[in-house]
């Protein structure tokens, strides 16, 4: 009889092949002291330089192997071996406290990951916690004298099987081989996610029991679409699948056609499909995922790391990264947005019963202008490479907009003195992600160049409900009404100003969305690279006219399922 496993899709696809366990050695350590400084510091070295020549022969297998991108995402771990401030933290715990190696190096992760771990919303700071402890594990396991898995002794085709799997072991990958891959743990980090879709493998994590309950030889069906794992499935079920899998493949080839083409409607109405990116890397991502642009670079992984704050120059270079490389594209940067649920350990912010309501995003910005005006006039300088766009996240109210725009002017004006060139033609935006802002959006149309909708703040924020809470998470309702009308007055307020209007929420990728916001004229759709071609495939099969009346009745329905049946019953096909 079969067992099913539900989790989270991280990559999609389907797999249908034996598993293979990679499950490592006990690692665990005990609180340890030592008296003898001088050979826990010798340990200390010796287990870090064969760590540092075991990444190094792991990055460029990868990168023979698997391509640039797949030897990139080991970079994380060769930036944490060669952090001095780390180093110094654990010899100082070595010496001054008397720590033994290994309890020294778990104490210095364990702190760090302290300060991570309420970061688990940003890819980006996600997957640092997860190279420190990939890190971790690999000193370790040189300090004790006991062998990880190896994923390069795989020798048959086998779906991966572990509690977590890491950018070192995915870069160790060989794609002849690795039919799939099924984790315990829930976090879908930007490397892993990556890696999975580079290597077109199907993935489903957050599984939380797979490797208590698969053997080795197992045979599993992995369902990356609905994340889904069955181990032992029934000859039904594997036939099935494997008819899912031949529809998933041919609608991938059609899908994968429309990557250098054009999103328009059969009316002949032009949408935009562009990319939400999180690091650099993400852009090769949305380039060969066909997208137009970037929609949204959040540029909190440039102060990820450290203990100090990016300079102008290390900002500058990143920004040219993301310009250069989408030639022609607009690219849309957010300034700095901590705060809430995203903080970093550079910055000492204030404990707040509800951090979501409190002191963040452009709120931070305007009472530190130490931060924001080095990010400005960086993006300023980076502006020459390519068409930028500004966006500042979180404005409550017009007065907000406008002194972050004086700011804005202010740098520029000081560059042009400075005779810095800086082009003249950036558009300058806002998030749109408080309901009070949506009320005012005719006021803001008439200040910015366009809107961004976070649709995921705005409809938490609608329902007064914390989309991270389990409790009330029934109420983010994306098709909800009041959610509809309240887009629809932003998008009108928008173009009678003559302004454009993107959405870069999860709702911009959800294909039963995708009819009403066509239908209410959003310009823009911004979106995780793996969502585009889905959603150009959807739009080019749909005309905007005809999609008026179910609108219509969308906006005045009462709840969100009553929506949904709408869009169903309207267009069928498509949605299938």
């Amino acid at each position: 009889m079969s067992t099913l496993l539900n989790g989270l899709a991280a990559s999609s696809g389907i797999a249908i092949a034996p598993a293979y366990l990679l499950v490592g050695p006990d690692l665990s350590v005990n609180q340890q002291y030592s008296a003898n400084e001088n050979h826990e510091v010798k340990r200390l070295h010796d287990s870090f330089t064969l760590t540092l020549n075991e990444v190094q022969t792991i990055r460029q297998h990868a990168h023979k192997s698997l391509g640039k991108r797949a030897a990139a995402v080991v970079d994380d771990q060769l930036a944490i071996l060669d952090d001095r401030s780390l180093h110094a933290e654990i010899l100082k715990k070595v010496n001054r406290d008397h720590l033994s190696a290994e309890w020294a190096i778990k104490k210095t992760a364990d702190e760090q990951l302290k300060i991570l771990e309420k970061m688990n919303d940003n890819d980006y700071l996600s997957s640092r916690a997860t190279a420190i402890k990939d890190v971790t594990k690999r000193v370790l396991s040189h300090l004790m004298g006991v062998e990880l898995p190896d994923p390069t002794l795989l020798d048959h085709r086998a779906i991966f099987v572990a509690q977590n799997i890491t950018p070192t072991d995915t870069a160790q990958f060989d794609r002849r081989f690795v039919a799939g891959l099924v984790t315990d743990d829930g976090g879908r980090t930007s490397h892993f996610t990556i890696m999975s879709k580079t290597l077109s493998l199907p993935a489903v994590v957050g599984t939380e029991k797979a490797t208590k309950i698969i053997k080795n030889g197992d045979l599993l069906i992995v369902d990356g679409i609905h994340g889904k794992v069955i181990v032992d499935p029934s000859e039904e079920e594997v036939d099935h699948y494997q008819r899912l899998a031949a529809q998933f493949d041919r609608e991938q080839q059609e899908w994968g056609t429309l990557k250098d083409e054009q999103t328009v409607s059969t009316d002949g109405r032009h949408f935009k499909v562009v990319a939400n990116v999180g690091t650099p890397i993400d852009v090769l991502d949305a380039r060969q995922n066909g997208a137009e642009g970037i929609g949204l670079v959040r540029s909190e992984f440039l102060y990820a790391s450290g203990d100090r704050l990016p300079s102008e120059k290390e900002q500058t270079q990143a920004y040219k990264q993301f310009l250069t490389e989408m030639p022609g594209q607009r690219v849309v940067v957010r300034t700095l947005d901590i705060g809430g649920d995203k903080n970093l350990g550079m910055l000492k912010l204030p404990q707040e019963n509800n951090p979501f309501l409190g002191f963040r995003a452009i709120r931070i910005g305007l009472a530190k202008p130490e931060i924001l005006r080095p990010q400005l006039r960086a993006l300023l300088r980076a502006s020459v490479y390519g068409r930028l766009a500004i966006m500042f996240p979180m404005i409550a109210t017009v007065e907000e907009f406008w002194q972050a725009r004086k700011i804005l002017d202010e740098e520029r004006q000081r560059l042009l003195n400075e005779g810095v060139q800086v082009t003249d033609n950036i558009e300058v935006g806002m998030m749109l992600e408080i309901p009070s802002s949506a009320v005012m959006a005719d006021a803001f149309a008439r200040e910015v160049d366009f809107f961004s909708i976070g649709s995921n703040d705005l409809i938490q924020y609608l329902f007064a409900a914390d989309r991270g809470n389990p409790r009330v998470a029934y109420l983010y309702q994306e098709l909800h009404p009041a959610v509809l009308r309240l887009v629809k007055k932003v998008i009108d307020a928008a173009h009678a100003e003559g302004k454009w209007v993107s959405m870069c929420g999860e709702m911009a990728s959800n294909p039963l969305a995708t009819p009403l916001l066509m239908a209410m004229g959003l310009d823009e759709f911004s979106m995780n690279s793996s969502s585009i071609l889905h959603i150009r495939s959807l739009i080019n099969q749909l005309n905007t006219r005809q999609l008026q009346p179910l609108v219509h009745k969308a906006l005045n329905a009462t709840t969100a399922a009553e929506v949904e049946r709408l869009v169903r019953q309207a267009v069928p096909k498509v949605i299938e």
